[in-house]
């Protein structure tokens, strides 16, 4: 199948005129917003804005005096606004200016009446002295109509988390007095360090709203009387979809809790519990729950990652997968598995036709079968005194869990990788582990697939930037960083030679396949098998360099609205949000 990109990109301006979302954007300006008179560049945009949709302010620096301009014009002009993006906008500010900054910006949206569908305040790292600030809006009738909270690496702590939780009651309450409460679908709070209280504060809230659909909650220092009360907190949200408490210790008695709930969420489709201490038997604790006859069968991607899970789970792990028909990512890399285990896993996923979901298991733990059998027993022992003595070791436990989220080599031998290693296993370790000029390597390995045909370099270089831009959505630092940064010059270098080369219309092509956008006529070529959810934030970045063309973003922006391909069973798309996420940047690009 071909298209004629000219031709949709011309029919794509025509109906772009009529764009439903349209607001402001000085994402990635760096602005230094200190004075009034700073931020009139700001509020001049909001004046001249038609309708004010969205108004993002991300990667800006914002003041008191600033956030008060930006008030007066928001109270006047704002009452339309429904999305809130102010991700990463207090950098270099001192903790007390923020708590000003965001009362005036809740005051201005008040004032104007306006009601909120998305508010995003991630990476601004405020800790509690900013939901001090920010409790005010919350439990206003602008939070009312609230449907996404995104508050990743915050700093909230324990006392900011108590405080959120009682400020979401506020809102929720206030609201079923006028019989529209709250229903929030979205929050996501991961590296805030909220522990058992906070854990367990923000469950009373899950319990009263009743309409969660993702919830996403990494690296918090919870263990498992704060995950038993998220569980049961979660349990009457019926149309939960993901559920992430990745780099939580969970352990056994956590994943007892979490699997009696599971029942309670028939549409879940993402269930992320690495890096979890779950150990085997809390793994075995969770097959059992979604090997029940029906049970949770949307399943798209299942992550038991780094668990310590040993042998004796394989089976039951595969057990529980076979029924699940959409299953897409099993991944379970980084336990004490070993040769025969690995070998178990894989007969069993082949005779239920589950093998192609199975990712990579190369950095199982151990070799040792004799070490797994004699130490399954002792392991579960230790586990069971971990748990019991949760309370007197947490904050000694927690220091050890933030220095592993700094990188995911940890405890290992230092070793070199070569790019043929990390195309085959691109995990994040491998990825910094390559030595040298990386952009070099990958650009002459592309060149060396083509043989003695040039024309195959854009093909053969296209999976290599997703394999590394599949990076951008790690959850350790260091890789995304690492990862942005390549994923830019590496798209830099495709468009470069696309366009001395006459092979745009090849570039756009093979990226809608690589994105899983566009199904390939080459029936030889390799399956996706990069976490494309990290690819579409990645390009929510690099669609807004100088050097991308419109064409493609046009492209994009045309198959990223086309819906999924119906079937028999009712699923949502995956990567709904992620697709949804890129599409506002294209269509903000457009806008402008």
């Amino acid at each position: 199948m071909s298209f004629n990109f000219a031709e949709i990109s011309e029919q794509l301006n025509k109906a772009g005129d009529n764009d439903a979302s349209i607001g402001v954007s000085f994402s990635g300006k760096s602005l230094k917003l200190n004075s009034e008179e700073d931020a009139q560049e700001v509020c001049e945009a909001i004046k001249k804005c038609t309708r004010l949709d969205y108004l993002d302010l991300e990667g800006n620096t914002l003041g008191p005096d600033a956030a008060k301009a930006i008030s007066e014009a928001l109270a006047i002009h704002g009452s339309n606004l429904k999305r809130a993006l102010w991700k990463d906008m207090f950098t270099g500010r001192m903790k007390t200016e923020i708590p000003k900054a965001l009362e005036y910006l809740g005051s201005g949206l008040s004032t104007a009446n306006a009601q909120l569908v998305e508010l995003d305040l991630s990476d601004n790292a405020f800790g509690p002295i900013g939901v001090q600030g920010l409790a005010a809006l919350l439990s206003s009738p602008t939070c009312y109509t609230l449907r996404e909270l995104r508050l990743n690496n915050n700093g909230l702590g324990i006392s900011g988390g108590k405080m959120l939780a009682k400020a979401l009651l506020d809102c929720h309450a206030n609201s079923s007095k006028e019989s529209k409460p709250l229903a929030l679908r979205v929050f996501i709070a991961g590296r805030n360090r909220l522990e058992n209280e906070g854990a367990t504060a923000l469950a009373a809230v899950f319990e009263k709203i009743g309409t969660l659909e993702e919830v996403v909650m990494p690296q918090n220092g919870i263990y498992h009387q704060g995950v038993a009360a998220l569980a049961n907190g979660l349990s009457g949200n019926c149309g939960l979809r993901i559920l992430n408490l990745n780099d939580n210790t969970v352990g056994p008695k956590g994943a007892v809790a979490i699997a009696n709930v599971l029942p309670n969420f028939p549409a879940l489709e993402y269930l992320n519990l690495g890096d979890c201490l779950l150990k085997t038997k809390g793994a075995l604790s969770i097959a059992d729950a979604l090997e029940i006859e029906g049970n949770n069968m949307s399943l798209v991607e299942v992550n038991l990652t780094f668990n310590e899970i040993r042998t004796p789970a394989v089976l039951g792990l595969a057990r529980a997968m076979a029924d699940k028909t959409q299953l897409m990512s099993l991944q379970l890399d980084g336990n004490f598995f070993g040769d025969s285990g690995r070998q178990q896993l894989r007969e069993a996923l082949t005779k239920s036709e589950r093998i192609d979901s199975l990712g990579t298991l190369d950095e199982d733990a151990t070799d040792d079968e004799e070490s797994d059998a004699d130490g399954e027993g002792e392991s579960e022992n230790d586990n069971e005194d971990e748990d019991d003595n949760d309370d007197e070791d947490e904050n000694q436990n927690n220091g050890v869990n933030e220095v592993t989220q700094v990188s995911p080599i940890v405890q290992k031998p230092i070793k070199s990788v070569d790019v043929k290693e990390f195309l085959k296993a691109p995990t994040g370790e491998n990825f910094l582990l390559l030595p040298g000029d990386k952009i070099t390597q990958f650009s002459e390995h592309a060149k060396n697939l083509c043989g003695n045909d040039n024309s195959k370099y854009v093909e053969n270089l296209l999976p290599i930037i997703m394999k590394v831009s599949a990076l951008c959505g790690s959850g350790y630092g260091d890789v995304r960083i690492e990862a942005e940064r390549l994923t830019d010059k590496l798209y830099s270098e495709l468009f470069t030679h696309a366009t001395s080369n006459d092979e745009m219309s090849s570039v756009n092509n093979n990226l809608l396949i690589n994105l899983g956008l566009l199904k390939s006529e080459d029936r030889s070529a390799g399956k996706i098998d990069w976490n494309l959810e990290g690819c579409f934030k990645a390009l929510e970045n690099i669609s807004q360099r100088n050097y991308f063309p419109s064409s493609t973003k046009s492209v994009l922006k045309i198959f990223i609205e086309r819906p999924m391909k119906p079937s028999r069973a009712k699923v949502i798309d995956p990567l709904l949000d992620a697709k949804n996420s890129l599409k506002n940047i294209l269509d903000k690009s457009h806008n402008t």
